[in-house]
């Protein structure tokens, strides 16, 4: 897997941006099957950056009703990586 099949987009939230403020810290939906390491190493090679640590968190898709017909959205994961205080990530700071 290369660091653009790792890494599919950027989480803009609230939450996600006052992490980002307050410590340095940048949420990503990554691939369903990458780990801790494969995320470091494409969050590097992609920003140009050095990743301090990365967490990992596995998001359970919501049930959803439609009248009588059940369904689900599809599972997905999150990466919170933190990177080093002089580095920032050029897509979150609206360049």
């Amino acid at each position: 897997m290369n660091e653009y099949d790792v890494v599919i987009r950027p989480i803009i939230t609230e939450k996600s941006t006052n992490l980002k403020d307050e410590s340095n810290q940048y949420v990503f939906e990554v691939h369903r099957n990458a780990n801790k390491i494969e995320v470091k190493r494409a969050v590097e090679r992609l920003f140009k950056v050095k990743v301090i640590s990365v967490r990992i968190i596995n998001m359970e898709g919501k049930k959803r009703r439609i009248g009588r017909f059940l369904g689900k959205r599809r599972d997905w994961k999150k990466a919170i990586v933190r990177i080093s205080p002089e580095d920032k990530i050029p897509i979150f700071e609206g360049a």
